[in-house]
């Protein structure tokens, strides 16, 4: 059937601010959708309250309501614009429940809006628990015991029949929040009490829990003609006990027989089958008892999940694309492959590569944490990597993740204490990957860890053989080790730098240039969704060690964009909006634009954003051969938030060009010793510091400059290690954690600015001009990291005086750094006088939520700059807002009922929404400026 032409304007639903559970693997499946949709014809809305997302940008959507998501904002806009229909299920469960409500209030019959993509009934059917577990029995597939319950009497009086260990699954909520395992009666009251206030309808289903039974995903489309197709089958290393989103997953599945997988395809289109009508995609989750194969279905998800964005970029196969197609009409057959461009959307990927996701968790943010893991999902981020073979793409994986490691283990950072070591295979936590190695390391039996672990066998052998390469290469040294060997080395993802620990006493670049002396270099392999019996159209690639490369470079100027990695507490997803307009920015420039990032959640790994995309580590090793082989004109550091800025000294010590600001003014502004000297040459005021490499001398230091103190290492983001201290005993025991934690490192030590008022600058510099992008005023007082503090555009109390010096400053700064591109300065105000706490020469967290505020495309501007096509004069730079917009910053503190919301210069939001007041009398900007010191701790 083609399309529906009766649908000419669609309604998308976002997903909100990033929340741990929902993050931004909505906002890639939305901002795909709204693409898909606009190539029909089709006038594309779309309503989400996240700025910092580029699904919320004009390049994305005919237009863009940045509204909080309510009813009341919905109606709004059906009120403002004829919508033919609502296509709820890109925005997670946000959007599901807003759909449901809106429905239930007879919203969309008021206004004519048909619901595509799902059916109502069907997100019944499979979110209220009992409705799903009575369909599973009366289609014959098989659920574990369970009983719903809606009060205590009934909780209780299900675990008593059931037995334990159980598991307690709340109604109509994400990310397993309220869920939780009970082993023993003792534990069932507090565990059903949180289940019950979590749900909304204060619904759980109490179920037997199968701890130790494998966990598997499929990812269906199904269209108008009730074709059925399965994308992608994903196993979760991690068995059953450990939320999806938490485990490490892996696709496709490694350990499933065949006629296991069969009777798993069967039943997961029977299901889906049996739930509604509806043509779009759903996520069905099964546990298969690994004693006998006995399939069970845990749960089925009538939208894309957050394994749909894994399970797109691990085939190549843009599920959100699909199904937004098959949504307004398309059958699977009349939708051109998208890789191939040859052949139909109707088949199944077939992969002749392994893909590896590693959670990314960020427990050093909240104090106090329960850090083991369970049904309720505590990660912040994912990585993905792709390999030929499982331990590849783990290795990689483990390379990608942004916490100082240089693979799974070999990297001087195991542990040796046993003890700790096995408690931590039993509970698991962030580290149990790389404890089980070290396990394996200390020789531990493989059957010893299977037990504690159940994990499966299979798995385990993989990272043993690790191990036993690592006792292999150590009987060489690297002038003898044989060309054989070294290439299988790097064939199971041994970095370079691995490599040199293991050998000892010779550097990463020694191994580096051994193995370019013995021909073994990286080639390039394409994902094209059909192990190479198509040829592909699309430039998506993978590094690994084999004969053939596929990425042939073109000779056409070329720039590359590093992105931000995986997504953590305090680099985010603004920085992987500012990375998707700087691939725009070079195209539309005129030079082939590529990218290298690991993230698949996010946009700019999405296969149609860059000319050329490399799905690789961000990890200097990767960086450097990508750019051997592709020869650019430059690189641009100045996007990809930390991640990209630490890669800058290396591509300067190898004569690599950084595009805009050079490495030397931008370490000028990192270095807080030359920072200050540079601050009192330009005559502007900044509060007293020092810098000492212990504690002795920080204390020296501390009654010099005068407590309160504010301590902090160099070089970090999202105030990563940062305390507010008050004598000498506390800053003491803060600097011994810091330089544990990071070693090598230096300790800043500035005079806290108490009782000051936080504002902030961020300005775009083309050597000439400076144009200051926007001021903002903090509400809440200095001391609270800039991320986490609800800050005003534009200012709301400070003088004309505080605001011509922030401007001031920040042109003299940028001019004597000689920045080219952004820059953004962090002030503290106090009696009038400004002082400059930091700058940072990149793109910060703030300009994605200004360009939206002011609907400026201010990344676009600055990267033009950067790459010297244009300079500011070029543009005419018009702002648009009236009123005032409020950054507020969203915490995920719900997973983490045991940490007390406090506030201090470590930032701890993981998301943020943007909101419009006419003035200042508004009821909700008054409240927030009365509670503006509440939780300010240290």
């Amino acid at each position: 059937m083609p399309k529906d032409t009766s649908i000419r304007s669609v309604l998308i639903i976002g997903s909100g601010p990033i929340i741990i559970g929902q993050a931004c693997e909505f906002d890639y499946s939305g901002s795909q959708a709204a693409l898909s949709l606009k190539e029909e014809g089709i006038e594309v809305s779309i309503i989400n309250s996240n700025p910092a997302t580029i699904m919320t940008d004009k390049v994305i959507a005919d237009h863009v309501y940045l509204r909080p998501l309510t009813v009341a904002s919905i109606e709004e806009i059906l009120v403002e614009r004829k919508i033919d229909a609502v296509l709820p299920t890109m925005g997670g469960q946000t959007a599901l429940n807003l759909c449901v409500e809106a429905e239930e209030r007879g919203i969309w019959e008021k206004h004519g809006v048909r619901i595509i993509g799902v059916d109502v009934a069907a997100i019944e059917k499979t979110e209220n628990r009992e409705a799903f577990r009575q369909l599973m029995v009366d289609i014959g597939v098989g659920v574990a015991p369970s009983k719903i319950a809606n009060s205590f009497l009934e909780g209780k009086e299900a675990a008593q029949q059931i037995g334990y260990p159980l598991v307690i699954r709340p109604s109509y909520t994400l990310g397993g929040s309220g869920g939780g395992f009970v082993h023993k009666k003792e534990e069932f009251d507090a565990a059903l009490k949180r289940g019950l206030e979590a749900s909304p309808t204060h619904e759980v289903l109490v179920e037997k829990a199968v701890l130790g039974w494998k966990e598997y995903e499929l990812e269906l489309l199904r269209d108008s003609n009730d074709n059925v197709i399965i994308i992608c089958s994903i196993e979760n290393f991690d068995p059953m006990g450990i939320h999806t989103g938490d485990s490490i997953t892996v696709a496709p599945a490694m350990t499933l027989s065949d006629s296991c997988y069969q009777d798993m395809r069967n039943q997961a289109i029977k299901m889906m089958r049996a739930i509604g009508n509806f043509a779009g995609g759903c996520n069905v989750q099964f546990s298969v008892n690994p004693d006998n194969d006995d399939i069970i279905a845990i749960e089925i998800n009538p939208r894309v999940s957050r394994s749909s964005a894994l399970a797109s970029k691990a085939t190549g196969y843009p599920i959100a694309k699909i199904a937004s197609k098959l949504a307004i009409g398309y059958n699977l057959d009349e939708i051109e492959n998208q890789i191939t461009k040859t052949t139909s959307a109707y088949f199944e990927p077939t992969l002749d590569y392994v893909i590896v996701k590693v959670p990314r968790w960020n427990f050093d943010k909240f104090k106090g944490a329960n850090m083991e893991l369970g049904l309720q999902m505590k990660s912040v981020g994912e990585v993905m990597a792709i390999g030929r073979t499982f331990i590849e793409a783990l290795q990689k994986a483990c390379q990608s993740l942004e916490i100082g490691r240089a693979g799974l283990g070999a990297d001087g950072k195991h542990s040796r204490n046993i003890e700790d070591i096995m408690h931590g295979l039993e509970h698991a936590s962030w580290n149990r990957l790389f404890l089980i190695k070290d396990a394996m390391s200390m020789g531990v039996p493989l059957e010893s860890i299977r037990k504690v672990t159940r994990i499966d066998k299979w798995f385990l052998s993989q990272i043993q053989e690790l191990v036993f390469l690592e006792t292999e290469l150590k009987r060489y040294s690297l002038n003898n080790l044989p060309k054989d060997f070294f290439f299988n080395l790097k064939q199971k993802g041994f970095s370079d730098i691995q490599i040199a620990y293991l050998l000892g006493n010779v550097t990463e670049d020694e191994v580096y240039d051994r193995r370019k002396s013995l021909g073994i270099r990286r080639v390039y392999k394409m994902v094209d969704t059909c192990a190479a019996e198509f040829a592909a159209q699309t430039p998506y690639y993978y590094s690994t060690f084999e004969d053939e490369n596929e990425s042939i470079p073109s000779d056409k100027k070329k720039v590359i964009v590093l992105g931000s990695g995986p997504n953590r507490i305090g680099q985010g997803i603004e920085f992987d909006y500012s990375c998707v307009h700087g691939l725009l920015a070079a195209k539309e420039s005129g030079f082939e634009s590529i990218m290298i990032n690991c993230n698949p959640e996010t946009v700019s790994t999405d296969f149609n954003m860059a000319d050329k995309l490399y799905f690789e580590p961000v990890f200097w090793e990767h960086v450097r051969e990508i750019i051997e082989l592709e020869n650019p004109i430059g690189v641009i550091v100045q996007l990809g938030g930390q991640t990209a800025l630490k890669m800058a000294e290396k591509l300067h010590e190898n004569g690599i060009k950084i595009i805009g600001t050079s490495y030397d003014n931008m370490d000028i502004a990192e270095d807080r010793g030359r920072f200050s000297d540079l601050l009192k040459e330009l005559d502007i005021p900044y509060p007293r510091y020092g810098v000492a490499e212990n504690a002795e001398e920080a204390i020296v230091v501390a009654n010099e400059v005068g407590y309160p103190v504010l301590v902090r290492p160099s070089y970090v983001l999202g105030g990563q290690g940062m305390s507010i201290v008050i004598n000498d005993e506390d800053l003491e025991k803060a600097v011994v954690k810091l330089l544990g934690d990071l070693p090598g490192n230096r300790v800043l030590i500035d005079h806290f600015l108490d009782r000051a008022e936080e504002t902030e600058s961020d300005s775009i510099s083309d050597g000439d001009d400076v144009h200051i992008v926007g001021l903002m005023e903090h509400i809440e007082p200095a001391g609270i990291h800039s991320g986490d503090s609800f800050a005003v555009l534009p200012p709301f109390s400070l003088s004309e005086k505080v605001m011509n010096d922030m401007e001031t400053y920040s042109k003299k700064i940028a001019r004597a750094l000689n920045v080219i591109g952004l820059l953004n300065i962090q002030f503290a105000v106090k009696d009038e006088q400004v002082y400059v706490i930091e700058a940072n020469p990149r793109a910060s967290r703030t300009v994605p939520f200004i360009a939206k505020a002011y609907d400026v495309p201010y990344i676009n501007i600055a990267a033009k700059v950067m790459l010297g096509v244009n300079k500011l004069k070029d543009f005419n730079i018009e702002r648009k807002l009236v009123g005032y917009a409020i950054k507020e910053p969203v915490f995920s503190y719900d997973k983490f009922p045991e940490v007390t919301k406090e506030l201090g210069p470590e930032m701890k939001s993981t998301g943020e929404s943007i909101r419009f007041i006419k003035d200042l009398e508004d009821p909700y900007f008054l409240k927030l400026y009365k509670d503006k010191s509440m939780y300010l701790s240290k």
